[in-house]
């Protein structure tokens, strides 16, 4: 049988990726500081231990693994990326997490290897025309990434990339676009846009008022979590390493997106603009290398994974009522 290891397993694409290597027969073994927080892990042994400490590393890595997937990070929405107060935590942590997975895989004699880059990394000077903005793969430099967080993506994509070359390890490097989708965090600050608006949605009676941060120009484009793991499976058992885009073309402005969501809750309601972290003004997937090297473009609209995503928040909504 063969064996995969999925590090943030507790977290949103880790959980659903357990699911996937499950169904597909593999024996599964998850690691996170905390068990998912919206359903029971479908992994066959999950530890809960923290990635920054090597021992926990090398206590997880005791044994050969077909695949092995990093996904671990310090991460959240623009309300925590962007207000500058969790930089020096998102960088360490998340920086000594890949070190010492790296280290412990190589020592192991693991080759093959995955690693959640993200969108986040691409220059700041690239993504001001909302219109227009440019996330080719190979426009990444001269870097300039807009937070701390794209910096820590870009030296852990090159320190990936080092190992690859220097260990004969066959690593792997997505940069993924704002995927979303049930089970996912939908309040308390580290949420992402979809989710954000769906629960806003979600708790406003018709006819009343949300909340958005800056003048919902500013333009995205956001993948449902099944496609995203279609993307990564491709791509792991792939000979092409990347780093390559994951994620859709269908751009939206977060204003266009926030009436999506009002349309599928049918409701009518009104958006109050206010001072807020935003990130970069425009942000688009550019899925022309993943095309060519893997034959993987997505292909649901956006509004399809919104109604699964909106359908499960109300029901979080509901039971936080009760």
């Amino acid at each position: 049988m063969k064996k995969a290891l999925v590090c943030g397993a507790g977290g949103f694409i880790g959980s659903h990726l357990v699911k996937r290597l499950k169904k597909e027969g593999f024996w599964v073994r998850g690691v996170d500081l905390k068990y998912p927080e919206f359903a029971e892990t479908a992994a066959d042994d999950f530890v809960i231990g923290d990635l920054r400490d090597q021992q926990i590393c090398r206590s997880i890595v005791d044994q050969p693994f077909n695949e092995v997937y990093q996904l671990a990070a310090d991460m959240g929405g623009a309300g925590y990326i962007f207000t500058g107060e969790n930089d020096a935590d998102i960088m360490h942590n998340s920086a000594t997490i890949n070190l010492n997975m790296l280290d412990v895989c190589y020592k192991r004699n693991i080759k093959r290897i995955f690693y959640s880059s993200s969108a986040c990394m691409y220059p700041e000077y690239n993504q001001m025309d909302p219109d227009n903005p440019k996330c080719s793969e190979d426009s990444a430099y001269p870097a300039n990434p807009d937070s701390e967080y794209g910096w820590e993506k870009l030296f852990s994509e090159r320190l990936y990339l080092a190992y690859g070359r220097n260990h004969a390890m066959e690593v792997r490097i997505a940069r993924f676009h704002n995927i979303f989708g049930p089970e996912g965090t939908w309040t308390g600050g580290k949420e992402k846009a979809p989710a954000a608006f769906c629960r806003k949605v979600a708790e406003i009676p018709n006819g009343g008022e949300i909340e958005m941060w800056g003048d919902g120009k500013q333009t995205r484009s956001f993948l449902y979590i099944d496609e995203c793991l279609d993307g990564v499976l491709r791509l792991m058992r792939s000979d092409f390493t990347g780093p390559v885009n994951i994620g859709s073309e269908e751009m939206v402005t977060i204003n266009q997106l926030a009436q999506m969501v009002m349309e599928i809750a049918g409701k009518r309601l009104s958006i109050k603009h206010i001072p807020g972290p935003l990130g970069v003004r425009g942000r688009n997937s550019d899925n022309r290398l993943i095309h060519e090297k893997l034959g993987w473009k997505p292909s649901e609209p956006l509004v399809e994974g919104l109604k699964k995503t909106y359908s499960w928040i109300v029901e979080q909504v509901e039971k936080t009522k009760k």
